[in-house]
């Protein structure tokens, strides 16, 4: 019974892996690609948020299964990772576009500067 659980835990490490790398991968080819500094940004922080995390996952499963470790400083990693990743590329974004980084538009508005525009005639 054992070999079957050690097995299927190996399984899922390789497949964490796999996913990982894969996410890594499509970020670094997103920051690649991507026309401009909001797009780049978006590829950037959400693919590697997630590849980061399987990667992590992964750690974890092998951990667990090959050394019957619990490993709380890789849940607090994923946590930490899950958490401030998107939250600091937000803050990027907003900071570019509030000095004047304009997005790449084509066949589509700037729609922060269209809510920012409308709140303001509100204000008025």
């Amino acid at each position: 019974m054992t070999e079957i659980v050690s097995i299927i835990a190996n399984i899922l490490v390789i497949l964490f892996l796999l996913a990982g790398a894969f996410f890594i991968v499509s970020a670094a080819v997103g920051v690649v690609r991507f026309p401009d500094l909001y797009t780049r940004l978006h590829a950037s922080s959400k693919a590697s948020t997630l590849g980061v995390s399987c990667i992590l996952v992964a750690g974890f499963i092998y951990l667990y299964s090959a050394h019957a470790i619990v490993s709380g400083k890789m849940l607090l990693a994923i946590l930490f990772i899950m958490l401030t990743n998107p939250v600091s590329a937000h803050m990027l974004g907003r900071a570019a576009h509030a000095s004047g980084i304009k997005p790449f538009t084509k066949n589509r508005s700037d729609a922060y500067a269209d809510a920012m525009k409308n709140q303001r005639m509100k204000s008025e």
